[in-house]
């Protein structure tokens, strides 16, 4: 008759409070920046008004065009981190702010433009674009509140990395058959009264398989090659699988005409092995290779050749297809240095925004015309905290997996951020993603919450130990010590 072993008792997890003062301090900046900003908006709207109207302002109001959802934003994110306080988990207390400026630019400008831009219908409820910013941006923050409190390990990211690309590459192909045709690209994947781009999503399933991959075989790709003659190649056996799960994602987002994902998944691709391998060949390889690719799309497909065209020289067509690109660089200028002031940019013409597509595309082209090169080398300089931010995580991981997935995270969103601003400006053809966390579009806002919430988890440093036992008092030591 066997006995069966005593089950030994789980220890109990304490959870203790943690103050996060540097988050705390940063988000108090943040509320401020952006009721002054919300408030400097709603005065140049109503004086505005009132010198069209032919009126005299005695006082002028100084209170935010809408407090209520300005509100509702700055109540959910010191929510966040009070949640983030009372778990007591140590993790980086400069992301959530940086993230929460950027948002809150992005709520102020969608509460600025016309709010029939977007209108989503549920029975006899209907919302503007800036009401539905403000749900994407609340179940974001939901988001990154439980991917940062919940996720405590990385298993189910790494040992499944087959099987999370081939579902992102499913969804691509469900959209390619199924999905929506949007200015000539087919984008987006409808579901019920929800519409998504699933490119958003495989930009975050690209950076977990390669980081697994790329972790896995590191070594070899670092230091063996591939002799075809006196040529070094990189050794094909073990970089064949990788290239090839990147390039079938790659193949079916140039077939949907979404060129912005392309070269965004080309790009991280391209970083990250060299941030794996450290091997500068790989990225001059790849170099050439984007090269000679983006020859053949020119030859093969004429909405590469007219975006090409058009950046080339968009006045040959100023009022068809240059015609926003011309008003975005007009608008740069109006702009300057310190901008015309919240509310006071963007001009109609003909009764109509000079550029349709402000709230997806060209968001920097409102910025940058009201806040001024000041304004968009802050906004910029964001983007850049944030990257830095995922590095110094990054270098600070514990494994190979968990230092190129940081990395990986970090610097996909600093890559979109640069092709989107370098598209609205005019150093490289316009591409069509999304400016990060400040464009409208609620997969966009989640793919980058997504973002967040994982580096918030990988940056997470352990249980902070134990204050050391204090000394005993002289007297009682004595006492102890005549007892004894």
């Amino acid at each position: 008759m066997s006995v069966a072993a005593p089950a030994l008792p789980i220890p109990a997890i304490r959870i203790r409070p943690r103050m996060r003062s540097t988050e705390l301090l940063l988000l108090a900046l943040v509320s401020v920046a952006l009721v002054a900003g919300a408030s400097s908006l709603g005065a140049t709207q109503r004086l505005l008004a009132a010198r069209t109207a032919g009126e005299t302002l005695a006082s002028l109001d100084l209170s935010p065009p809408d407090p209520r959802g300005l509100a509702v934003y700055l109540t959910a994110l010191f929510m966040v981190h009070l949640a983030f306080v009372l778990a007591g988990r140590r993790t980086d207390q400069v992301l959530l702010p940086t993230l929460a400026m950027l948002g809150g630019i992005g709520l102020l400008l969608m509460q600025r433009l016309p709010q029939d831009l977007v209108v989503q219908r549920w029975g006899d409820v209907a919302l503007g674009l800036g009401q539905l910013q403000l749900g994407w941006l609340l179940i974001a923050l939901l988001v990154i509140a439980a991917l940062a409190l919940a996720v405590r390990s990385d298993a189910w990211l790494r040992l499944y990395k087959y099987t999370w690309a081939a579902a992102g590459i499913a969804l691509l192909l469900l959209t390619f058959v199924f999905g929506s045709e949007v200015n000539g690209a087919r984008l987006t994947l409808s579901i019920g009264p929800l519409s998504g781009q699933p490119s958003e999503l495989l930009k975050v399933i690209l950076v977990v398989f390669l980081a697994g991959y790329l972790s896995e075989n590191r070594t070899l790709l670092a230091e063996e090659s591939t002799r075809i003659g006196p040529l070094r190649l990189p050794p094909i056996p073990y970089l064949a699988p990788m290239v090839a799960m990147w390039a079938i994602a790659l193949g079916i987002v140039v077939v949907q005409r979404d060129l912005g994902a392309a070269l965004l998944f080309f790009a991280v691709f391209l970083v990250l092995l060299y941030v794996a391998t450290g091997r500068p060949a790989y990225v001059a390889g790849g170099l050439l290779l984007f090269v000679a690719g983006s020859w053949v799309l020119y030859n093969l497909f004429a909405h590469v050749q007219l975006r090409v065209d058009n950046w080339l020289d968009p006045w040959a067509d100023p009022l068809g297809a240059g015609f926003q690109a011309i008003q975005a660089l007009y608008a740069f200028g109006r702009g300057g240095l310190l901008g015309v002031g919240l509310g006071a940019g963007l001009p109609t013409i003909g009764g109509r925004l000079p550029v349709p597509a402000v709230h997806t595309d060209y968001p920097l082209a409102a910025l940058g015309e009201e806040l001024g090169l000041i304004g968009l080398l802050a906004i910029l300089g964001l983007y850049l905290v944030l990257v830095i931010r995922g590095l110094r995580i990054a270098a600070a991981a514990q494994d190979d997996f968990r230092a190129i997935l940081a990395a990986g995270l970090s610097l996909v969103v600093g890559v979109q951020a640069f092709i989107i601003a370098a598209g609205n400006l005019k150093l490289i053809p316009l591409t069509g993603i999304t400016l990060p966390l400040i464009s409208y579009g609620g997969s966009s806002l989640l793919a980058n919450a997504l973002v967040v919430g994982l580096l918030l988890a990988l940056s997470d440093r352990g249980a902070e130990p134990p204050p050391p036992p204090r000394a005993p008092r002289r007297g009682l030591g004595r006492l102890r010590r005549g007892a004894a």
